[in-house]
């Protein structure tokens, strides 16, 4: 079965798919009727989001894909009577990045796989000092 999905950056390396949140979840949504992905798409790009692509895919091999990566994934049917619109909040940070946005960032930058300190690096102290500082000034 051919579905609809949403594709950021389609057919680039830097290609990034949508999934909204459910709980701790990541969930694609797999759409059967173009218009519907391109309705919903329209209305991420209303939100202020980067326009997503509806790309045909079939229906197992993004199951597959949602097995491999631990998603889940939805089917939004094209008769169903009530319309699937995006969450109101979106994530601040992609795993992706827009092209546009790409061009900014230093190669090596993307090569590396940096994770961010476990420790923060002032104490409570430092950060009550500032923070008292800050409210002197309001």
């Amino acid at each position: 079965m051919r579905v609809f999905v949403l594709m950021f950056n389609a057919r680039t390396e830097n290609e990034g798919i949508h999934t909204i949140r459910k709980g701790d979840r990541n969930t694609i949504l797999m759409f059967e009727s173009e218009d519907d992905a391109t309705r919903y798409a329209l209305m991420l790009e209303a939100q202020d989001f980067p326009t997503p692509t509806p790309e045909a895919i079939d229906a197992e091999e993004i199951q597959e894909f949602c097995e491999s990566a631990g998603y889940d994934w939805e089917i939004v049917t094209e008769n169903s009577n009530s319309v699937v619109t995006p969450p109101e909040v979106n994530v601040e940070e992609t795993d992706w990045q827009p092209d546009d946005q790409k061009e900014d960032i230093p190669e090596d930058f993307l090569d590396s796989k940096q994770q961010p300190p476990e420790d923060p690096e002032l104490s409570d102290s430092e950060l009550d000092k500032i923070r008292r500082q800050l409210e002197g000034l309001l």
